[in-house]
């Protein structure tokens, strides 16, 4: 028996073909990390980057990612960051899904040269996971 149906919203835009997908999916990861696998590398101690909370200072003082370094955009430059021991990427986060001051750090961070790569969900999602903070609220 054969039912005919129309497509539903999910579907009546096709899937990308697998060698699309493969494409697309890789090159998302290439430019994003998330909490979890953030919290789990430096919980075993596998942290070969350096986490930067690009918020104010304000922010950064009352909770922040165990280990973050605090560097606001505005004080991102190469002599920054060179400053740093040497790592093998940049991980960035902001306030969460609502900002996008990871963006703009991201952007100013690629094109001084270094590798990096943005935190998706920022403070929010790692908050959502349930995971320790630092700070004044910590």
């Amino acid at each position: 028996m054969q039912t005919n149906f129309e497509n539903s919203v999910v579907t009546e835009s096709p899937a990308a073909d697998s060698a699309l997908a493969i494409t697309h999916f890789s090159s998302k990861l290439a430019f994003e990390t998330d909490c979890a696998d953030v919290h789990q590398a430096m919980a075993k101690k596998q942290a070969d980057f350096h986490l930067l909370d690009v918020r104010g200072r304000l922010s950064f003082e009352r909770s922040h990612v165990p280990g973050a370094i605090h560097m606001p955009k505005d004080k991102i430059t190469e002599e920054s960051l060179s400053a740093l021991p040497k790592m093998r990427c940049f991980v960035v986060y902001c306030a969460g899904p609502h900002c996008n001051g990871a963006d703009k750090a991201a952007l100013k961070i690629a094109r001084l040269g270094f590798p990096v790569k943005i935190m998706i969900g920022g403070i929010t999602g790692w908050q959502d996971e349930k995971f320790r903070f630092e700070g004044i609220k910590a």
